[in-house]
């Protein structure tokens, strides 16, 4: 996203609500109420290249030394496929959809490729917060057709979206 008022546009995470209204108080410091909660924040992090948020929101078991978010992705849609959550684990299924933007410096031309990660995520909690502690992860190219939805959750065909 750019430099636009954020607070009052759609919460990258899909949750149809404004994003100062979902996911912002959580990057600002709100504890998540839930697994599913966090994971749609977390989502929406990556989507807006938070990776202090991302960082804190890991569990120190887990979470890497550095993370670099690259600048060329582009999260656009994530599709929750179930959630749960006790009072100490949480798991959530759920298929996150990017694109992958690289320019090709001699012709000026962009590259773009559509991914899928597909993804069960372990949650924790511990001292009155979530933490995204582990994931089976099953990462896919997709190769959209014209006449495809877009896989960006717009509704639209891909060859009047995103193509």
């Amino acid at each position: 996203m750019n430099t636009k008022d954020l607070s009052i546009e759609p919460c990258p995470c899909g949750s149809n609500e404004r994003y100062s209204d979902c996911c912002e108080p959580l990057h600002q410091g709100t504890p998540a109420a839930s697994a599913e909660v966090l994971m749609r924040s977390r989502f929406s992090a990556f989507a807006l290249q938070l990776s202090d948020y991302l960082k804190t929101s890991w569990h120190p078991d887990t979470r890497p030394e550095q993370l670099t978010l690259e600048q060329g992705t582009e999260w656009k849609r994530l599709e929750i496929l179930s959630a749960s959550n006790d009072k100490k684990q949480g798991t959530v299924h759920f298929k996150a959809y990017y694109l992958e933007r690289n320019y090709l410096e001699q012709k000026q031309l962009e590259q773009k490729q559509w991914h899928l990660l597909e993804e069960t995520s372990k949650f924790l909690y511990e001292n009155d917060h979530w933490f995204y502690h582990s994931g089976d992860y099953q990462p896919q190219q997709l190769k959209p057709s014209r006449n495809d939805e877009c896989p960006c959750g717009s509704g639209k065909k891909y060859k009047k979206c995103c193509l």
